[in-house]
């Protein structure tokens, strides 16, 4: 009875072990960098952090290009097309304005419209709480908390954003922001 008291700790420690050597390589399966080229390049483009990109697209479409939400938000970074097609005509992006709906499934065009808009988004508030919380809400309802004073210029109070969903949705975003930089910190 004795001896297999002693086996059963051992193969639980060496069990212990193995998990915690593979933990990084299990979490880079749950937190990819899938569509790196595309995602350096246009992080690169507009000045935006890669893994802030990355942990938008998990959050937003967790990789899937073809998902379109309830909202009719497309892609990866879950783009409303208004959105898209302002973003692409200031910002000089080509993009078929006639599909536009199937120019949002294209991975490319998807990453560098949400890109560009999360990187207008982060210059308009100096601020990347802010910044989400308009990706998520729209910009006039984040403008409009702040004037009313519901939260702050500098986004140091997001708890107090109205919206459920948004609220969760910062929290999510940065969460997978920090795993992200823990992660691929080379």
């Amino acid at each position: 009875m004795q001896n297999k008291k002693v086996i059963m700790i051992i193969f639980l420690v060496v069990c212990i072990l193995i998990a915690f050597l593979l933990k990084d390589n299990f979490m880079k399966i749950l937190y990819p960098k899938t569509y790196q080229e595309i995602v350096s390049v246009y992080a690169d483009k507009y000045g935006i952090e890669e893994n802030l990109i990355f942990a938008v697209i998990k959050a937003e479409s967790n990789f899937d290009k073809n998902v379109i939400s309830n909202r009719n938000a497309v892609g990866l970074m879950q783009l409303v097309e208004q959105t898209a097609k302002e973003v692409a005509e200031k910002n000089k992006i080509e993009i078929n304005l006639e599909h536009i709906r199937e120019e949002l499934c294209n991975v490319p065009k998807n990453i560098e419209i949400g890109t560009c808009y999360l990187a207008i988004l982060i210059k308009k508030y100096q601020n990347k709480e802010l910044a989400l919380s308009a990706y998520n809400a729209g910009t006039g309802k984040v403008d409009s908390w702040i004037q009313k004073g519901i939260i702050k210029s500098d986004g140091t109070d997001i708890e107090n954003i109205p919206y459920k969903e948004t609220n969760q949705y910062i929290r999510k975003i940065l969460r997978n922001y920090k795993i992200y930089q823990d992660l691929y910190k080379n």
